[in-house]
């Protein structure tokens, strides 16, 4: 650990769901929910107005319908909106230091010993108010809690402890003072199992985790995790922080409304999921040599296949035909509720055997280049069904959207932005039976009219995210 609180988390609260209250003023001050709408949809986001009522990330759908009150606002996720504020958070950041380390759309450490700031308790305190309030400033009311701390572990922590809009300072020496308090859970390397194995045992606080001897964690959790709990009770992390984060793998995974197990239609899951991920690895000028699928069953059991080859590849034929051997092994009479592809072993280079452009049997499914979306990572809360990935993401294909579903386009999202040639810019309310419904307003304009369409009406077109700082033309 440092000898002062150098390191910065930095944290946007309720990220998506904050974006969407302040581009639709209709919003404000109401619940708002964000995620998957279908049936199996999860929850990504919730305004802090809707987990007063329970409702959490990762929540299904379904629940978070149940627990929440009459009015509250159901919206599909808008990324191209959560990237422009997120550039405008990071670009910030990047003025205060130039060692900032993004770790998701809404969050990033910052190192402030290699600037000139003051980094007494005292002066990180006052830099950390003003950096809030220029976050605020500049996305038009975003608000980001900051955790400052003289390591990762504890400014992260911190960040957490006092959302939202909150901020926390733990002074050098008083790391375990703050630390031992609190809950095992509020430790990374704790999950829901860990948990409930510490709970049998009586431990429940990190201080009562810094009594259990290394052997018996060693014991409970083998080697490295027994190991890395006994570091973090003590507060030990000399992680760095660093501004290029070299990713693990690139992965692309799917939730389906109805359990699928049909082998034809899973293998056909498995080609469209190829082909996003060698889109991905393209992107990233990546070539991986491991292929790993992920098969979650209708009980919520998850497997997990994978191979390796001796040569790195993109090609995502050659990645499909290897996660279909792997899928071969799995049963999947009782139905398949997710499916995922990965590739992992990564290198900047490809150096595919001499077969690997001759796969009759994919019919060409992989002729031309699939165009990746520059985005940054989204953090994910346990149990979401998204893959959590540091590469750009590739956007969902519309071809895709079409073939799957079996739908004629348009297809209008709860909450996506529109435009209409008659009455100016606004947002979907809701679509349905051929209509949609859409409410014209904005960031900056009073609550506005809510009209209907039909949902084929030439009138009316998909929007860019709206402009929140008046410098703009919203829905251009």
């Amino acid at each position: 650990m440092r000898g002062d609180p150098s390191i910065l988390h930095v944290d946007l609260d309720a990220m998506f769901a904050a974006v969407e209250q302040r581009d639709k003023v209709s919003l404000r001050g109401k619940p708002v929910v964000v995620g998957g709408l279908a049936g199996r949809g999860v929850v990504a986001t919730a305004s802090y107005e809707a987990r007063a009522f329970g409702v959490h990330s990762a929540m299904p759908m379904s629940q978070a319908r149940r627990r929440s009150p009459p009015g509250t606002a159901y919206l599909t996720p808008r990324f191209p909106a959560y990237k422009r504020t997120s550039e405008v958070v990071m670009r910030l950041l990047g003025e205060v230091s130039p060692l900032v380390e993004q770790v998701s759309i809404d969050e990033a450490y910052v190192d402030l010993a290699v600037t000139g700031h003051d980094l007494s308790t005292a002066g990180v305190t006052e830099l950390a108010r003003q950096i809030k309030a220029e976050i605020a400033a500049a996305t038009g009311g975003v608000t980001g809690s900051i955790g400052a701390a003289s390591s990762k572990l504890l400014a992260k922590i911190g960040s957490d402890l006092h959302k939202p809009d909150g901020l926390t300072v733990v002074p050098a020496g008083q790391e375990l003072a703050v630390l031992h308090p609190l809950p095992v859970s509020r430790l990374g390397g704790v999950g829901p199992a860990t948990e409930q194995r510490l709970r049998r045992s009586g431990v429940r606080t990190v201080g009562d985790l810094a009594r259990v001897p290394l052997d018996d964690l060693v014991d409970w959790f083998g080697t490295a995790h027994g190991q890395g709990l006994f570091r973090l009770a003590r507060a030990r992390d000399d992680r760095p922080v660093v501004s290029e984060r070299e990713a693990k793998s690139v992965s692309a995974e799917e939730t389906f409304d109805v359990d699928l197990t049909d082998p034809v239609r899973l293998n056909r899951e498995l080609d469209l999921l190829a082909a996003r991920v060698a889109g991905r690895l393209r992107a990233g000028g990546l070539t991986g040599r491991t292929v790993n699928i992920k098969v979650r069953h209708h009980d919520f059991t998850t497997v997990t296949r994978a191979v390796t080859r001796d040569q790195p590849t993109d090609d995502g034929r050659l990645v499909a035909q290897l996660a279909r051997r792997l899928l071969a092994e799995v049963d999947t009479s009782s139905g398949i509720r997710l499916l995922g592809v990965g590739v992992s072993t990564l290198a900047d280079f490809a150096q595919d055997d001499l077969f690997s452009g001759s796969f009759p049997e994919l019919g060409g499914l992989f002729g031309g280049p699939v165009a990746p979306l520059t985005e940054f990572p989204v953090a994910e809360a346990p149990g979401a069904g998204v893959a959590v990935e540091v590469l750009p993401a590739a956007p969902p294909m519309a071809e895709e959207v079409a073939e799957r579903r079996d739908v004629a386009a348009p297809v209008w999202r709860t909450g996506q932005d529109v435009r209409h040639d008659e009455h100016g810019v606004g947002w979907v309310w809701g679509s349905g039976l051929g209509l949609v419904t859409v409410r014209f307003e904005g960031p900056l304009t009073a609550p506005g009219p809510v009209r209907t369409f039909p949902v084929g009406d030439p009138l009316l077109h998909p929007a860019d995210p709206p402009d929140w700082t008046g410098r703009g033309t919203p829905g251009r």
